[in-house]
């Protein structure tokens, strides 16, 4: 009889220990399945701009407004010839700026004497050949030799598909980050699971061999190469 009963309760103890290895089990899977893991990834492309810009102005120092205005007027047509002579035709002739600058005194104390007038003639140039843009923006100086004062204040060149762009390095940069989550758990016989979510850093467009970043991003105009990079912060389950 006692023997039966101690039968039966070993039989018992087997099946509560059984239930409870597979209620931890279940548990366990559980939690592994709760489990996160957040990664970085990134992907870069490079990229030639498909136009360009230059802004420079025409100036003008002279006694009085009028005789400022009357020479840059003049010099104007010089200029418009030589820059389709080079093949730009884009041109945008903006309006004039112009300020006195007054004499000064023995001592040093302004006066309100006139010295000379200074006038300057804005003028954009835009082109889809970004060769000529960067030609112009090393000879346009050559002007100086026909008495022609041109100041440059910038030369921007831009990437006209970058939208498109930004999209397929975002898809790039989120499976470069699955890559980099799969080989961190191979470590651990784990495996990435559904996305949970993710979150687009800010692109950096940047000269090519440029290694600067920015936490508000980086838009290089000044170059006619350029690379543009782009991360993603991912949250993958683990399973």
């Amino acid at each position: 009889m006692f023997e039966k009963l101690e039968k039966l309760q070993l039989i018992w103890l087997a099946l509560i220990l059984a239930l409870g290895i597979l209620i931890a089990v279940k548990i366990g899977t559980t939690s592994m399945s709760k489990d996160k893991i957040t990664v970085t990834g990134s992907a870069y492309s490079i990229v030639k701009s498909d136009s360009g810009r230059i802004e420079f102005e025409i100036t003008a120092r002279k006694p009085d407004k009028q005789t400022a205005y009357n020479t840059v007027k003049a010099q104007l047509p010089v200029v418009k010839k030589y820059l389709e002579e080079k093949g730009l035709t884009d041109i945008e002739v903006q309006a004039t700026r112009g300020y006195n600058s007054y004499k000064y005194s023995p001592n040093g104390v302004m006066t309100n004497d006139i010295a000379y007038y200074n006038l300057s003639q804005p003028v954009v140039v835009k082109s889809k050949d970004v060769e000529k843009i960067k030609e112009l923006s090393s000879d346009i100086q050559s002007l100086l030799e026909q008495g022609i004062d041109i100041n440059v204040n910038m030369t921007e060149y831009y990437y006209s598909k970058l939208s498109d762009l930004k999209v397929q390095l975002l898809q790039d940069a989120t499976k470069d980050a699955k890559a980099r989550a799969s080989a961190m758990l191979k470590a651990t016989n784990n495996r990435t699971g559904k996305i949970q979510s993710v979150q687009m850093g800010v692109f950096q467009i940047t000269p090519v061999d440029s290694t600067n970043v920015s936490d508000m991003g980086i838009n290089d105009t000044t170059t006619i190469d350029k690379k543009v990079t782009a991360v993603a912060n991912v949250v993958f389950y683990v399973k």
